[in-house]
């Protein structure tokens, strides 16, 4: 799910193309906003895209339930906010619990809630003063970036950053890296939420706990 140029997407396309997430399959992109360069990029792809926006919808309800349709209707059995700029209704929530994962440019809980996306993080950390910041990828709940923390890089910044350098250094350093490591744990099944906590399992660990 998207809603801009897409760049967290290419970085999962790059990565199942390269063969470094087996089993892994982008099969629709949802844009809550039309003519993104993110439908060129799924276009390009051969992946079928589709617009829902919240504004063609009297209610939030009905705005859920279409997504929840068209998930459904393509099998998805993870929901990957690639730079989704809205809140997901209730029904969605709950019908794929702890199979939504999101990427926030920064390393939550700083510089994150409502408000505080695209480049507003990284124009925040500047004014701040802070010396690191980073990413995390986080299962998605009722509240924005509140979710169980699943991985988080830190990224340094530097004396002569602009909020538009530091943005595309934590993309490259560490947006592009989280996001396709953590479909690849949650495709072998290596994610076990309990509560706040996600730990991450071992293979080994992992395939015992099948067997189990």
């Amino acid at each position: 799910m998207v809603s801009g140029g897409g760049t967290n997407l290419q970085a999962i396309l790059d990565q199942i193309e390269s063969g470094r997430l087996p089993g892994c399959q982008v099969v629709t992109v949802i844009s809550s906003r039309p003519g993104v360069y993110a439908l060129e990029r799924a276009r390009k792809h051969n992946i079928p895209s589709c617009v829902i926006s919240k504004k063609d919808f009297e209610t939030l309800e009905e705005y859920d339930e279409a997504v929840l349709k068209h998930l459904k209707e393509y099998k998805v059995q993870l929901v990957v906010l690639a730079g989704f700029l809205s809140l997901l209704g209730e029904r969605v929530l709950s019908e794929y619990e702890n199979a939504i994962i999101n990427i926030h440019p920064s390393l939550i809980p700083s510089f994150c809630g409502k408000g505080f996306y695209g480049i507003i993080p990284h124009k925040k950390a500047l004014e701040y003063g802070v010396r690191v910041t980073g990413a995390t990828v986080h299962f998605v709940d009722r509240e924005y970036d509140s979710g169980p923390i699943i991985l988080q890089k830190a990224v340094e910044v530097m004396q002569d950053d602009t909020p538009e350098s530091l943005q595309q250094r934590v993309m490259e350093q560490a947006e592009w890296v989280l996001l396709p490591e953590a479909i690849r744990l949650f495709a072998q099944g290596r994610l076990k939420v309990e509560g706040r906590h996600v730990t991450i399992l071992g293979e080994s660990a992992q395939r015992k706990e099948d067997e189990g």
